[in-house]
């Protein structure tokens, strides 16, 4: 009696799969990255031009300025919008009606941008917006709408030192209620992470751009082709 033979399937090799899967893996990764980039970019731009509107409502016409390294010069069109970039605004009569600046800071739970507007007659914060959160739904994303929150930028003291430095108060967020400073933010109940967040973003762009916004007032009021 002929017994019969059992073939062995020999398994494949476990770590060349992997590595196969991997790199397959990698590829989708890098070509969904740069399909979806430009709509990315574009949503982006998109969300920075509302809220430069919205914080400069007057506005007719706009200028871009870009510091580098405390020199400021009108932006350059190609270039990257991740960089310290100044919106000035502009009415029908080419008159300045705002300037709205950048910030950014780490949030609670991501990287959270946006921009606020500032008036060189009052040395003071007069607008923010969100650009970009991704805080908790029903607690830190209220720095976005919460109307008593959006209130401590009417008239936020921003201030510089008699040297035109440096800010002379740190922009900080106290406790809800806490309040006793033009130059502090009262914080939301329950998002006073989130709500540092939007103080930091603040307070480290203004004490990095407002001595060269001071310093080069002028340079927004001079006509276009003076600034090239």
């Amino acid at each position: 009696m002929n017994t019969p033979v059992v073939m062995m399937q020999k398994n494949p090799p476990l770590m060349p799969a992997l590595g196969l899967i991997s790199l397959v893996a990698g590829i989708l990764i890098v070509f969904t990255y740069e399909q979806t980039l430009p709509f990315i970019e574009a949503n982006k731009q998109r969300a920075i031009e509302a809220a430069v509107l919205q914080l400069v409502p007057t506005m007719q016409q706009r200028r871009d300025f870009v510091v580098d390294d405390g020199v400021m010069r009108l932006a350059n069109e190609k270039e990257s919008r991740d960089v310290s970039r100044i919106y000035a605004g502009y009415d029908a009569d080419g008159a300045l009606a705002g300037l709205a600046l950048p910030g950014s800071a780490q949030g609670y739970q991501g990287m959270l941008r946006l921009l606020y507007s500032y008036n060189p007659d009052c040395s003071c914060i007069t607008g923010m917006k969100i650009v970009q959160a991704t805080e908790t739904p029903g607690l830190g994303d209220k720095i976005a709408f919460d109307k008593k929150f959006l209130a401590n930028f009417n008239q936020l003291a921003a201030g510089l030192n008699s040297q035109g430095t440096s800010l002379e108060h740190d922009i900080v967020a106290v406790r809800h209620g806490r309040k006793q400073h033009a130059w502090e933010i009262d914080a939301i109940s329950g998002a006073t992470v989130s709500s540092k967040a939007v103080a930091k973003a603040i307070n480290r762009s203004a004490a990095q751009l407002l001595p060269v916004v001071r310093a080069k007032l002028k340079q927004f009021t001079e006509p276009s082709d003076a600034n090239r």
